[in-house]
């Protein structure tokens, strides 16, 4: 649908997206399993979610992995190139999510097993279980007020101002820990912000970190961060979720397009930015444009890790 912003916008417009934002795309999404956001009929209507497909076009790689869910091995989708980016864009996938973790080695997994199938234990103990990041997803419940009932928040100014200063605090406490973190727009309300981290812990461990922040700032400022699970005492708070961190969870990637009116994008910014911008400004017609003026600002991001272990083990 239309927006007072933007035009209606159909699927040529989210296959000259991929065309066009492939080169930025790319890098994000390599060697890590896809879950498809498919809307065969457009976002007014039905959609569901695809993690394994039986076949693909003989340009999709794939890798096999044992699932939780499905009790013993699927195939997973890999976005490695520009074909299987518009394949993916034919199939209505108009979100791409993705895992923390990824299949390739280099530069800190070559000790980790590349077997990912047979067994949960096979499984925990590969790389696709040893995550790439931190990652802090923020999500904020102050309610516009037009929300039909049981929606969730939509976005507005007050919760906007609210999860940027609740980022702003996050921010404060990774850096105290000496921790450097990278933030983009979740596309929809919220903020994700990424610490990039050499892959020594497994999601259960990373988890624990994140949930240790988390307690932290709810306690720190109760009136406007919340780790409750029950909804309804989320409201007017931003909701720290951190179980985010977890090897069955996926997450909108840098640029991914969100299933939403006029198009927005999830993009990575610079931290100064951060009460410059709104989410809503960066979407599938324009984010080209912010591209080719500042570039990737989160491309060397792989290049930021940290080594846990001077936080978790601090005696070694």
């Amino acid at each position: 649908p239309a927006t007072e912003q933007s035009r209606a916008l159909t699927k040529r417009d989210l296959l000259e997206y991929f065309a066009r934002m492939s080169q930025w795309i790319l890098p994000h999404v390599q060697d890590r399993p896809i879950t498809m956001t498919r809307y065969p009929n457009g976002i007014a209507s039905s959609y569901f979610y695809q993690k394994h497909v039986p076949e693909t076009p003989p340009f999709v790689e794939t890798v096999q992995a044992y699932t939780d869910t499905e009790i013993g091995d699927q195939t997973f989708v890999l976005c490695n190139n520009l074909p299987t980016l518009m394949w993916l864009g034919q199939m209505a996938d108009l979100a791409l999510h993705t895992t923390l973790a990824r299949i390739g080695p280099e530069p800190d997994a070559y000790e980790l097993p590349e077997s990912y199938t047979g067994t949960k234990a096979n499984m925990e103990a590969s790389r696709l279980n040893y995550p790439d990041f931190i990652l802090f997803d923020l999500d904020p419940y102050t309610y516009a007020g037009t929300e039909a009932k049981g929606a969730e928040p939509e976005l507005n100014r007050a919760a906007w101002e609210q999860v940027v200063h609740v980022a702003k605090w996050l921010k404060e406490l990774l850096d105290t820990a000496s921790l450097a973190s990278f933030i983009k727009t979740s596309g929809a309300t919220g903020l994700h912000i990424y610490v990039p981290i050499l892959r020594h812990y497994d999601y259960e461990m990373v988890r624990g970190v994140v949930g240790t922040f988390a307690s932290f700032l709810a306690h720190a400022h109760p009136q406007d961060v919340t780790i409750e699970w029950q909804i309804t005492k989320r409201a007017g708070k931003v909701f720290f979720d951190h179980n985010q961190n977890a090897r069955i969870k996926n997450l909108a990637a840098p640029y991914s397009p969100r299933a939403k009116p006029g198009g927005p994008v999830s993009m990575p910014i610079r931290w100064e930015e951060l009460g410059e911008v709104y989410p809503d400004q960066f979407t599938m017609l324009n984010a080209h444009e912010r591209l080719a003026r500042v570039g990737d600002v989160w491309a060397d991001i792989l290049k930021a890790k940290h080594d846990l272990r001077a936080i978790i083990e601090p005696s070694t």
